[in-house]
């Protein structure tokens, strides 16, 4: 039962910090990436579906995005999408593909995104925290019940400790490198 409840918990951690990164990916550093575009969604036939299923995407240069459509009448869709997300770019289309120009970051504009990372980051601390919390609660009643003893109780407790510094220190590390890459000039 102790083990189920670790295990469990250690699914959930990990599903957290991979969305922290997947949250990362998605701010713009001043640097062109395909993830930048990937909660822009754009309506195809009724239905909102993200960019990169209905048109390729790529990056020729380090501060460029060229997305080409499947199907032409998509382009104006992608347009009004772009328009519309709060990325900041404008789309330039030649009528066969939209490029999107990164701009150079400003000071000030890092300052904000590492402010905003470290929320990110600390948000997901915190989920690490509930995490712990709920499952030392779980162990302590299976304690009770005396389902478990004592000393099964402690180590696993311990052990739910381990973890979430572990994936701590895992979210400190994607949130320096991503602090790194921002400052970069």
């Amino acid at each position: 039962m102790i083990k189920d409840i670790i295990s469990s918990r250690e699914e959930k951690m990990q599903t957290t910090l991979e969305a922290l990164k997947r949250d990362f990916a998605s701010l713009r550093a001043g640097r062109a990436t395909p993830a930048l575009l990937d909660k822009v969604s754009v309506d195809y036939y009724g239905t909102p579906t993200p960019v990169s299923q209905v048109a390729k995407i790529a990056v020729p240069e380090p501060r460029m995005i060229v997305i080409q459509p499947w199907e032409k009448p998509m382009l104006k869709e992608i347009e009004k999408a772009l328009m519309k997300s709060d990325l900041g770019l404008t789309p330039n289309s030649d009528g066969t593909a939209i490029r999107l120009t990164i701009p150079q970051l400003t000071q000030e504009r890092r300052e904000e995104l590492k402010k905003s990372i470290n929320k990110k980051a600390e948000e997901a601390k915190v989920a690490l925290r509930n995490l712990r919390r709920d499952a030392n609660d779980a162990i302590k009643k299976l304690e009770k019940s005396k389902e478990a003893t004592e000393d099964e109780s402690k180590k696993a407790q311990d052990d739910m400790q381990k973890m979430v510094d572990k994936y701590v220190k895992l979210v400190d590390a994607a949130k320096a490198g991503k602090e790194k890459e921002i400052m970069e000039v």
